[in-house]
């Protein structure tokens, strides 16, 4: 059985501009479809000068006294509003905060792991929220966490650019970080973060190797002497035996 549609309560949108006659003020002052000013008309006379031209009457400012209308298409004008609204929100870049917490004790590997993960983020054109989460008496010692987010922010210095400088708040201390410019503007892209992950050099003996020559790597020389090689060589055949062995065999030593 199909689930009923629940019943939508809420209001229908409704334009709320006032054309031709909703336009219930006694008069207005009038702009042409040229955008000449024709000056304080009584509404009636307004909107019949709209209709002469088969155009709307449409109140744009209706906070002035009296109220300016203009004369246009009305439908028209919607449609242009509606593109200029588009296009703006295409060109409007959506920033997104990422938080990263670290501890005022927090060892060598986890900082640099926490320290790409911010670094990522800010490659991404995302702000960083950097959080020292203190600890019993660790909030008596401030210091800790402020040197750990200059030095982070000193390191991070090419691509992102410190917003709001280490403030503390209770047991938090919070640091606002931002892209850079040049990442921004694209001079600086996502892709430079595994290279200095592995710079060139640094690669194995074995992998470089065969990344410079993959078909000598790939069939390497035989040896020489190899066990294949002797058994593969025909072995000496042994003597044919003579009748009476052990007699032939003493002559042999006499």
């Amino acid at each position: 059985m199909p689930v009923p549609r629940r019943f939508d309560r809420r209001p229908p949108e409704r334009d709320t501009t006032r054309i031709n006659e909703r336009i219930r003020v006694p008069e207005v002052r009038l702009i042409d479809d040229q955008g000449q000013q024709i000056g304080v008309l009584k509404t009636p006379d307004a909107l019949a000068f709209a209709q002469e031209r088969d155009l709307d009457l449409v109140e744009v400012a209706p906070e002035a006294r009296p109220p300016v209308c203009r004369v246009l298409d009305y439908s028209k004008y919607k449609y242009e509003q509606a593109q200029k609204v588009k296009q703006a929100r295409k060109h409007q870049q959506q920033i997104t905060v990422r938080e990263i917490k670290f501890r005022p004790k927090i060892a060598e590997h986890d900082y640099d792991t926490k320290k790409h993960h911010v670094e990522r983020f800010l490659r991404h054109k995302d702000k960083v929220k950097v959080t020292i989460m203190f600890r019993g008496r660790e909030v008596t010692h401030p210091e800790r966490g402020t040197m750990i987010l200059d030095r982070l922010a000193e390191e991070l210095a090419e691509i992102g650019v410190v917003e709001q400088r280490p403030m503390q708040e209770g047991r938090n201390m919070t640091m606002m970080m931002a892209p850079s410019k040049a990442v921004l503007a694209g001079r600086v892209g996502s892709g430079e973060a595994a290279d200095e992950a592995f710079p060139a050099g640094e690669v194995g003996d074995v992998a470089a190797e065969a990344l410079a020559s993959p078909l000598e790597a790939a069939e390497p020389a035989a040896p020489e002497d190899t066990p294949l090689a002797s058994a593969a060589s025909p072995a000496p055949l042994p003597a044919p035996v003579q009748d009476g062995g052990t007699a032939a065999a003493g002559s042999a030593v006499s």
